[in-house]
């Protein structure tokens, strides 16, 4: 097969797998569930996760050699902009992106063995335990401390805005030993371990972690590895947020132009009125420049020449346009909807909350903009 089949193929597959998950949000999409979902535990539902556990998409990013497909960044994000259009809050990113590709870039093979394959299956589910405070990203600014007692590396320390900690077997944290930070594997029940939540905006919850002599199971990156793993896997959850925002402005502009056309005042539809279709070419641009945008990025993040300095500068390129894109369009399609769009029985702010929290989640557009601009080459 020459490399044009191979690319079609490739793109065949994607295709094949975001009809797959639009077939199912189209079937699952149920906003009074959503409402009913909000500041509740675990904060999902359970049978929906099932499904798509069932759909096999935990094993989308595990490597084929761990029991994966091995699919890369272009199919998640295909299937995320897809849920992102359902509103369904199942914490994919959070328990089947960030913990799989940070487990994966650390250099614990034996542990990569044993918990790669049971996590593509849906067997075991992990979070990952990494910030501290707000605005906290990276392991250079951890606190949380790993001492070595007897053998056993014992974690002492807070993580703030654990994401898919309610249903996580275990958590990958970042803490710091005599020789760097490393990232350890900690079991849900160990000793020492306490788990409370707190709510974002759109009603999730995010978890807080406390750990006092808690004993790790493994070390899952040492810190020969960590750093270096974990922002590469922290790159690549940003720009996979952005694909499901993308799927939350796309599914909101739909919403709002189908709204346009049938809402009716002086005998016209709204839709009608030049001063709003200005204001909807407008966004309808802004949701093509963003689309754009995250498929230069994922193309990008999936090949293995792809430097950390190019991915980095990908990300928050990528994660600063959709946080604001996401923003603006949810928050313009309020005013176009008018005095309804204030009420809860309206499902556009449904879509506007959940854009914010995850237009804040793992940095916002001013952070990603400082950093994007940090990362530019010398002389540019």
């Amino acid at each position: 097969m020459n490399a044009n089949q191979q690319e079609a193929g490739t793109a065949d597959e994607i295709r094949l797998l975001r009809d797959s998950a639009a077939d199912f949000v189209k079937r699952s999409t149920n906003h009074q569930r959503t409402r009913a979902l909000r500041e509740t535990l675990p904060g999902h539902d359970a049978d929906v996760l099932r499904s798509l556990t069932e759909l096999g998409w935990p094993a989308i990013l595990v490597p084929e050699s761990h029991g994966g497909m091995g699919l890369g960044l272009t199919s998640m994000a295909a299937v995320l902009r897809e849920l992102g259009r359902g509103l369904l809050g199942e914490p994919v990113v959070a328990n089947w992106v960030l913990p799989i590709r940070a487990l994966e870039f650390g250099d614990n093979d034996d542990l990569k063995a044993k918990l790669l394959p049971q996590m593509a299956e849906g067997k075991v589910t992990a979070a990952l335990a990494f910030q501290e405070r707000n605005g906290d990203f990276g392991s250079n600014v951890t606190k949380t401390t790993a001492v070595t007692s007897k053998k056993t590396v014992l974690l002492s320390g807070t993580k703030r805005f654990v994401a898919g900690c309610s249903g996580a077997d275990g958590f990958l944290v970042t803490a710091n030993a005599d020789a760097g930070t490393g990232l350890y594997w900690i079991r849900r029940e160990a000793p020492g371990l306490t788990l409370s939540h707190e709510w974002h905006a759109d009603g999730t919850a995010s978890g807080i972690l406390s750990l006092s002599d808690a004993p790790a199971e493994a070390v899952a990156a040492t810190p020969a590895t960590c750093a270096a793993g974990l922002a590469r896997a922290l790159d690549e959850g940003a720009v996979m947020v952005c694909a499901e925002l993308l799927g939350i402005l796309s599914e909101t502009l739909d919403r709002t132009l189908d709204y346009l056309r049938t809402r009716v005042q002086f005998d016209k539809p709204i839709g009608s009125f030049q001063a709003l279709q200005h204001k909807t070419v407008d966004l309808f641009i802004l949701q093509e420049i963003c689309q754009s945008v995250l498929e230069q990025s994922v193309r990008v993040m999936d090949e293995s020449a792809t430097t950390p300095a190019e991915r980095g500068r990908m990300a928050s390129r990528c994660k600063a346009r959709l946080s604001d894109a996401g923003l603006r369009v949810t928050r313009e399609a309020i005013q176009l909807h008018g005095a309804i769009a204030m009420t809860d029985d309206c499902d556009i702010g449904l879509y506007f909350k959940r854009a914010i929290t995850l237009s804040a989640w793992l940095g916002n557009a001013e952070y990603h903009r400082r950093r994007f601009a940090s990362l530019q080459p010398s002389g540019n």
